[in-house]
């Protein structure tokens, strides 16, 4: 180890040791990469600045530094180990075609191992180069620097493309790489040849990684840049535990603190947890604070059930499910956001600015997720039972968890793993692409995002949604268009103004009353001119030939539609209105939700 620093100071030192060497410091990007669509989040420093490294001129200068917010899911599996983690900070250096391949690895090796920055042994450092392949040579001049600066030849490794050359995607900016490891114990551990790369064991932590961009891969071949470029990233959480001596990135500043806050609800000590439960609380840990974060950006997404919302959604279930290993209250882990917005906020201003909604969107999902896992799991408990015997689940099966249910297929297949039982994935995945056939043509005409039960139940809320606006504001409300998922419903209409609090009231009581009626959902069919005599609402009427769907709902609602619906109002459930706004000359929206009774 070197020098005892926490996160905060270790991000300050970083920063100013690059700016006195003529770096301009410039701010982090969103999680959400700004017009990329080749991934969900901002996996690398590099992401946001890809257009400079493919020779656009940045306003800041040709080197550059910062702290930029990362999240990568390609491996979260593994989170809950020493290193892994989904969301992290990366500390990172680039050079635009100013500095090359040596001065890069000199300034690393300064700050890692000069007394004046960290300190850390020269010894406990063994690096990585590439070891070139039959398209590109071996990069003699990464591992003449290192021989130089000292670094015994037995600590320096030769790795191929897989390891030792990056890029961030199939395409783009790319080129060999030089890797740095921390050695954590010194000790060979008895393969052939103990080192980075060459054996699976737990002796080497990767800290950071010298990118010398010199490529760009298009359609599959690799083309010279006409810059060269250089891309570093330093991971903070895994050289804060380095100089903290800890034995994991979870007993550093901030995920530390976390720790202590579920620990504290549990009633229990580090040391009285087994050691599915220790995994259990990292990643209850990794993914709170993940979620905060995702929530707190500028550009972050509600839960949903595509994108990068579902990500989002994917975390946060998952870490209630581990949250019942843990025999934790969900609801003390999701207070813990508290915690992640106090100890991140002075680096991050953002999360206290969006405190309230960070706190209210991870509460809705909590809740939601909830609900659906005590089904969910009794009705898998009850699919195991029935199948008791067998080493294989259905993917039908599955596939029902999921569309009926809203049971994600991840928690299927490590529940049923649990018990020895395999999940049929592939057959899953053919039932998921019948079921997006049928949804494209369900959307076309019903503004639905798919025909799962969740939304098929909000469809019909939109029916008595729009009545209720009628009712209570007047016939001159028409529908606009509608936005519905398993999520939520979204309702466009006419109307001048917002709706004061009475009548926002008086709209969520009418739908409600409707609800509680168990009114009977009913279908006939008539032609478009014939439905509108008798008082039918209805949107795109030009959409329609011939004959019609017609929808009515008790005495309330008749709707010229193409269906899904509930066949009794009373399987709504209860409903809401989470937010009313303008969204166009003459028009608002309505976002409403529905829960269970």
């Amino acid at each position: 180890m070197g020098k005892t620093l926490e996160i905060d100071q270790l991000r300050t030192m970083y920063l100013r040791f690059f700016e006195q060497r003529g770096h301009a410091i410039i701010p982090g990007a969103s999680l959400l990469p700004d017009g990329d669509p080749s991934v969900l989040f901002t996996t690398a420093g590099m992401h946001p600045l890809v257009p400079y490294l493919r020779g656009q001129p940045h306003a800041a200068g040709r080197r550059l530094a910062n702290v930029q917010k990362c999240i990568r899911t390609s491996d979260i599996d593994l989170v809950g180990d020493r290193t892994h983690l989904t969301f992290f900070e990366m500390l990172g250096n680039w050079s635009l075609d100013d500095y090359g391949k040596e001065q890069s690895i000199r300034w690393s090796h300064e700050l890692l191992t000069s007394l004046e920055w960290l300190a850390i042994p020269d010894e406990r450092l063994w690096v990585s180069v590439f070891a070139g392949d039959g398209e590109l040579p071996r990069d003699e001049q990464a591992a003449r620097t290192w021989l130089e600066l000292g670094v015994a030849p037995e600590r320096i490794v030769y790795l191929g493309m897989e390891d030792n050359f990056w890029a961030a995607g199939t395409e783009g900016p790319c080129g060999p790489d030089t890797e740095i490891f921390y050695d954590t114990t010194g000790e060979p551990c008895g393969a052939p040849r103990c080192a980075p790369g060459l054996c699976n064991c737990r002796r080497f932590v990767e800290i950071w990684n010298n990118v010398f961009m010199s490529y760009e891969r298009s359609a599959g071949a690799l083309h010279e840049l006409r810059r060269h470029n250089i891309d570093t990233g330093m991971g903070l959480e895994r050289v804060a535990a380095v100089l903290c001596d800890a034995g994991s990135v979870y007993e550093v500043q901030g995920l530390r603190a976390i720790a202590e806050h579920l620990l504290s609800d549990l009633g229990k000590r580090h040391d009285e947890l087994s050691e599915r439960e220790l995994r259990a609380l990292r990643i209850c840990i990794d993914h709170l604070r993940t979620a905060v974060f995702i929530l707190g950006d500028p550009n972050g997404p509600e839960p949903a059930n595509t994108g990068a919302g579902y990500v989002l959604r994917r975390l946060i279930r998952r870490a209630v499910r581990y949250c019942r290993i843990l025999a934790l209250e969900p609801s003390a882990w999701e207070a813990g956001a508290s915690v992640v917005v106090e100890h991140y906020a002075s680096a991050y201003p953002e999360l206290q600015l969006r405190r309230a909604r960070i706190l209210e969107s991870l509460r809705e999902e909590r809740e939601r997720f909830e609900r659906t896992l005590d089904r969910g799991s009794r009705l898998l408990a009850q699919l195991l039972e029935r199948n008791a015997g067998t080493e294989r689940l259905s993917g039908a099966e599955a596939f029902r968890l999921y569309d009926t249910y809203g049971f994600p297929l991840e928690l299927t297949v490590e529940m049923a793993g649990e018990h020895g039982v395999e999940v049929d994935v592939t057959a899953f995945e053919r039932c998921f692409a019948e079921h997006r056939e049928r949804s494209r043509s369900i959307a076309a005409k019903s503004g639905l995002a798919d025909d799962s039960r969740q939304s098929v139940r909000y469809h019909t809320a939109t029916h008595l949604l729009h009545a209720a606006l009628r009712a209570v504001l007047g016939a001159h409300v028409e529908q606009r268009g509608s936005n519905i998922s398993a999520d939520r419903l979204r309702f466009d209409f006419s109307h001048g103004g917002a709706l004061t609090s009475e009548e926002r009231s008086a709209v969520e009581a009418w739908v409600q009353q409707a609800i509680d009626r168990d009114l009977p959902v009913y279908r006939e069919v008539s032609t478009s001119e014939a439905a509108k005599a008798r008082g039918a609402t209805g949107l795109f009427d030009d959409r329609y030939d011939g004959e019609v769907s017609v929808y009515g709902i008790g005495d309330l609602s008749l709707e010229i539609c193409a269906g899904p619906h509930v066949e009794r109002t009373s399987e709504l459930g209860r409903f809401r209105i989470v937010k009313e706004q303008s969204c166009g000359a003459g028009m608002r929206r309505i976002r409403a939700l529905l829960s269970p009774t």
